[in-house]
């Protein structure tokens, strides 16, 4: 059994979404601000998502968001602004939060996991646990630009990355909703998305940092990132060029996005894409409208490898940022603890 904090914003609704068909969890429990709390979920929320309002959550009331009468897993679909509190009040009464939210992701006691990448960063539980004196836990999952070119990147990791410049071109939906005024983002780019240059910067070189005496030692590699918001619907497209430690050969590089596994697909996890990074062989993909919603949103889609004048290799990855860069992140974690017997009965 498992409950979703902020049910009824535009994350919320992924995750209500997806787990209504999940196969290992049952949602029976969804928190809201107090003016939806005490309604039926029909009634509090404003549906935005493609397709119907799953029928068995339409008629469920919406609980005030505190642990009392919560399952043990959580996920948060929380804003940042309130998120913070009441992830910790979940966590103090034993529960295991599942998070979307920013507040957690750079604590250095709080895993930000992208399974394929660092599942090992779980063994951290128990040290959180016994620092923040509490029974539950927190795990995060990256910034949706951030898991996107994590997974870009994680098939290179054997050549030894040394530097990453990244331009990114994101989705509106990224803003949640109402989002960017259409005066601003019709016809337009906007050349700035707040605080996201330094989301992706510090959550990578955290995502594929090392356990070290109980604690992530953060990666080492120089990483430079410029946003932008784009007229877009779904798919963070992003523009990369890496530097390795020892240049290999291109036929090498390209052979290495093919092979790429992680846990998640070994141990075939609902949610886990059969192949996590997909390349195209199509000098004009990836496309946001084509290659999104690759394997139900989960896989990331890699194209247009090529020399690069200045570093070594330049590339284009995309990913679907409201599923792989949100909800469907999140339920990943949550299958990847269950798989190792993190979440208890």
């Amino acid at each position: 059994d498992v409950g979703v904090l902020g049910a009824t914003g535009m994350v919320g609704q992924q995750f209500v979404q997806e787990l209504s068909r999940h196969p290992w969890f049952r949602l029976v429990w969804m928190g809201a601000s107090e003016r939806s709390a005490g309604k039926k979920y029909q009634e509090a929320t404003a549906w935005r998502l493609p397709g119907p309002m799953p029928d068995e959550v339409a008629g469920r009331m919406v609980e005030e968001c505190t642990p009392a009468g919560a399952p043990k897993l959580v996920f948060s679909g929380l804003d940042a602004a309130i998120a913070g509190e009441v992830e910790r009040s979940f966590a103090e009464s034993g529960r295991v939060i599942v998070s979307n939210a920013r507040n957690y992701r750079m604590d250095s006691l709080v895993p930000l996991l992208v399974p394929e990448i660092n599942a090992d960063h779980l063994s951290l539980l128990p040290e959180q646990r016994q620092a923040k004196s509490w029974s539950g836990a927190i795990v995060t999952n990256p910034n949706c630009s951030t898991v996107v070119l994590a997974l870009g990147l994680a098939p290179l990791l054997e050549f030894g990355l040394k530097s990453v410049i990244v331009t990114t071109a994101q989705a509106v939906s990224g803003a949640g909703y109402p989002g960017v005024a259409s005066l601003d983002i019709i016809g337009n780019i906007i050349p700035e998305v707040p605080g996201e240059e330094h989301k992706i910067e510090t959550e990578t070189q955290k995502i594929f940092g090392q356990l070290r005496n109980g604690k992530i030692e953060p990666h080492d590699m120089a990483l430079s990132a410029a946003t932008t918001r784009v007229p877009v619907i779904n798919g963070h497209t992003e523009m990369v060029s890496v530097e390795f430690t020892t240049c290999p050969a291109e036929a090498d590089v390209r052979a290495a996005f093919d092979k790429f596994r992680g846990r998640p697909q070994y141990g075939r996890l609902p949610s886990a894409p059969a192949r996590p990074v997909v390349y195209l062989e199509d000098a004009l993909r990836p496309q946001p409208r084509l290659d999104a919603d690759r394997d139900g949103g989960m896989a990331v889609s890699v194209g247009r490898l090529r020399p690069c004048s200045v570093l070594d290799y330049k590339f284009v990855v995309l990913g679907h940022n409201t599923i792989r860069g949100a909800a469907g992140a999140a339920i990943l974690n949550a299958e990847m603890m269950h798989t190792d017997g993190l979440l208890g009965d």
